[in-house]
């Protein structure tokens, strides 16, 4: 029997109510509900979709739920499913957001982030093991991985620069060795494509999805000017659409270092307490990108109505982070199978998911010097006559939870709030 559409849209709310614990978390949801519960696609295709998802920038969990959205019903299928999958972590990050602002000096709100700062700390040092793990196989992936590390942490390369000559590094290197480097299994699908691809379709998808993506932004410039908040974060984000290979993990660190740094959308405290509401939340990880737009229209804006400044910040960020998604997958979904079994890509990409676990590691560091240190040297290392023993104690029993007994993310997430709280109420 055909799927409904309002079947589709009831299942793909479901699913996006659930989507806790990241992606590979969500890409098990989808597969139990839509594989193996309601039968609507083949495990082949499902694992053909997912491998496609991987080889674009953004969140490969979002776009996969697009991606079986239009085989199932077109673009109003694939629309519908991506839209659906964000919703309840946009609405959940924006009363949180508004929460945040009102209520952050509160002793116990204080204390609650603190605990989701420690576990922050411990989740991305379980996403570099897990992602090395599978991503350095071999003398040389090992060596750009550390490259990539010095490049980003001490010569302060851009992330975008960074992402672009691991590619070219990658491709070169499987085309001198004839595709004999990292490749990807090939799946066959076990249907054809519902659209077949042609220069006409793909020239209409980017006259109506080209404008989508940048008008906003080209209104806020003309109408605030270049130098306007909400004129910088839909240029900023809209760069890094493009570039966030390799998950939330690895565009984080750049995002954290230009906003906190550069622009001074945010503290670095803010930074990390804005990525544990996404860790709490269901939807993409990268959803942190709206509580930075949040902060930076409600703090810089200078607006006779900052809440109001920022729900539009919010707005304008998840905007151009996720009408990029929606074009990758209309646009490219009928040339799966050329990709798929193209070895120079798969080299360039291989080398992309190798620099990632540097550009990890150096996040990771970000984090821990400005969770676990009060004081910053100029040089960007910690004063280690600053540390301080709570946020210590906090990532430990973190660590713990994760490595030693394998505890889930929403509970290990309750647990380091708990504790947050119950010392700040000792305290």
């Amino acid at each position: 029997m055909p799927v409904t559409y309002k079947e589709a849209a009831r299942t793909w709310m479901r699913i996006g109510l659930l989507s806790f614990g990241g992606p590979a978390g969500q890409i098990a949801v989808m597969h139990r509900i839509l594989v193996d519960e309601k039968r609507w696609i083949s495990e082949d295709r499902f694992l053909h979709a997912l491998s496609y998802c991987m080889l674009l920038p953004g969140p490969e969990a979002q776009q996969l739920a697009t991606y079986i959205g239009w085989l199932l019903h077109g673009a109003r299928g694939g629309l519908t499913a991506g839209l659906l999958f964000i919703l309840p972590g946009f609405v959940a990050i924006m009363a949180l957001s508004i929460a945040y602002v009102l209520w952050q000096q509160h002793p116990l709100m204080t204390g609650v982030f603190l605990g989701l700062k420690a576990a922050v700390i411990a989740l991305v040092l379980e996403a570099l093991v897990r992602i090395g793990r599978r991503a350095l196989r071999g003398a040389a992936a090992l060596w750009l991985a550390v490259l990539a590390f010095l490049a980003i942490s001490v010569l302060h390369v851009p992330f975008p620069l960074l992402i672009l000559i691991a590619g070219i590094a990658g491709w070169i290197r499987a085309r001198a060795t004839d595709g004999a480097g990292p490749k990807v299994a090939a799946v066959k699908a076990s249907a054809s494509s519902p659209v077949q691809p042609s220069a006409g379709r793909a020239l209409k998808l980017l006259a109506l999805w080209l404008p989508l993506w940048f008008v906003p932004v080209l209104l806020c410039a003309w109408l605030l000017g270049s130098d306007a908040v909400f004129t910088q974060l839909g240029l900023f984000f809209s760069k890094m659409a493009v570039v966030t290979f390799g998950g939330a993990y690895a565009v984080l660190s750049y995002v954290a270092q230009q906003a906190a740094e550069r622009f001074a959308w945010v503290t670095p405290a803010q930074m990390i307490d804005g990525l544990g509401l996404a860790e709490s939340t269901p939807g993409p990880l990268i959803m942190v990108v709206q509580f930075v737009g949040f902060l930076a229209a409600y703090q810089v804006a200078g607006s006779a109505h900052p809440l109001l400044a920022g729900v539009f910040g919010a707005l304008l960020t998840v905007w151009v982070t996720f009408v990029p998604c929606f074009l990758w997958i209309f646009l490219g979904a009928p040339y799966v199978e050329k990709l798929r079994d193209h070895a120079a890509l798969n080299g360039a990409l291989a080398a992309i998911t190798a620099a990632v676990v540097g550009v990890i590691a150096n996040l990771a560091l970000w984090f821990a010097t400005h969770v676990l240190f009060t004081r910053i040297t100029t040089s960007g290392l910690p004063d280690f006559t600053s540390v301080q023993l709570l946020p210590i104690l906090l990532t430990a029993v973190a660590l713990l939870m994760i490595f030693r007994f394998k505890w889930p993310l929403p509970r290990c997430l309750a647990v380091c709030a708990g504790l947050g709280a119950a010392s700040s109420l000792l305290h």
